[in-house]
C-alpha cells in the first residue's frame, strides 16, 4: 500500500502554494486592468482603483471599438495569426512527417534546421532580403519570415516518432499513399502535437509588434500589438482620433486599459480549448530517442 511520507506532503504544499501565487501573478495584473477600463477618469486620477471598477462606466470600450485605427488593426492581426499558423503548419507538418523517417541526409538536415534556430543572419540582413523581395508594407512581411521554426519541427518530429510504425505499414499494405497516410492516420493521432504547436504560432504572431513597426511605413497597417505598443509605450494618442473634449473627459489610462485588455481576449478565449492537449504535446514532443 502507498503512502504519502511526510517530505512529499511538505513538497506537494509547497507546489500547490507556488502555482496559486504564480496564478495570482497572471490572474491580478489582468483584473487590475479590467478595472482601471471600467472606471471613471477622478477614480483612476485619484488612484483609487485596485481590483475593483470605482465609478463604473463603459466609455472606453465604446471609445476603442469605434475607432478605426484599433478596428483597423486588429483585422490585420486577425489575419496575420490565421495566414501565419495555417502556412506555418502546413509547412511544419509536411517536413516533420518527411523528417521523422530513416533516409540518407536526415541529420544533415536536421543539424542545419539546428544551425538556423541557434544563428541568424541578423536584423539588416532580413530587413534588406524582405524590402528587395518586394514583401514590405504587404501582410507577407509579418506571415513568411517566421513560417518555418526549427523548435517547432523538433516537436512535431518527436511526437510522429512515437506513432507506432506498425499503422504506417499496415496502410502501405492496403495501397495508401504518403498523403493518405499523413492525412488519415499521423494527423488525428498527432493532435496533441499540433494543437500544441498551433498555440505557440498563434500566440507568436498575435504578440508580436516589432515587425509591424520595422516593416510598414503606413501606421494604419499595423498590427494589433504595434498598435497598442505607439499608443502605450510611446504614448500616441493621435491615432485614437480623440477631440480635445473628449480627451479632457476621459482617462488615458482607461482607455489604454480597454485596448490591451481587449487584445488579450482572443488569446484567452481560444486557449482552453487548447489547452486540454497542451502538456500531453509538449512532453510527447519533447521526449528524444
Amino acid at each position: 500500500m502507498y503512502h504519502k511520507t511526510t517530505g512529499y506532503r511538505v513538497f506537494s504544499y509547497f507546489n500547490y502554494a507556488f502555482m496559486i501565487l504564480a496564478g495570482l501573478a497572471c490572474f491580478l495584473p489582468l483584473l487590475h486592468l479590467l478595472a482601471q477600463s471600467l472606471s471613471s477618469k477622478a477614480a483612476i486620477s485619484g488612484n483609487m482603483v485596485s481590483f475593483w471598477p470605482v465609478g463604473f462606466n463603459v466609455d472606453a470600450y465604446v471609445k476603442t471599438f469605434n475607432n478605426s485605427n484599433f478596428n483597423g488593426a486588429m483585422l490585420t492581426s486577425i489575419t496575420r495569426t490565421v495566414l501565419g499558423t495555417t502556412i506555418s503548419m502546413f509547412i511544419l507538418t509536411c517536413a516533420g512527417y518527411a523528417l521523422s523517417k530513416e533516409f540518407r541526409g536526415r541529420n544533415v538536415l536536421m543539424w542545419f534546421f539546428i544551425f538556423t534556430m541557434l544563428f541568424s543572419g541578423g536584423l539588416i540582413p532580413s530587413y534588406i532580403l524582405i524590402t528587395a523581395l518586394g514583401l514590405k508594407d504587404t501582410i507577407w512581411a509579418l506571415v513568411l519570415p517566421g513560417a518555418f521554426g526549427a523548435y517547432n519541427l523538433i516537436l512535431l518530429v518527436n511526437f510522429f516518432k512515437t506513432i507506432p510504425k506498425a499503422l504506417e505499414e499496415a496502410a502501405f499494405i492496403d495501397g495508401a499513399s504518403f498523403f493518405v497516410i499523413l492525412s488519415k492516420i499521423y494527423l488525428p493521432l498527432s493532435l496533441p502535437g499540433i494543437a500544441t504547436v498551433s498555440l505557440f504560432i498563434m500566440v507568436g504572431h498575435w504578440n508580436s509588434w516589432f515587425d509591424g513597426i520595422l516593416y510598414m511605413s503606413d501606421a494604419s497597417k499595423y498590427p494589433l500589438a504595434s498598435f497598442l505598443q505607439t499608443v502605450v509605450v510611446q504614448s500616441n494618442m493621435q491615432s485614437m482620433a480623440m477631440s480635445q473634449s473628449e480627451v479632457a473627459a476621459m482617462s488615458e489610462q482607461s482607455i489604454k486599459a480597454a485596448q490591451i485588455f481587449v487584445s488579450t481576449l482572443p488569446i484567452i478565449l481560444v486557449y482552453p480549448f487548447l489547452q486540454r492537449y497542451f502538456v500531453k504535446g509538449i512532453v510527447l514532443g519533447a521526449v528524444k530517442e
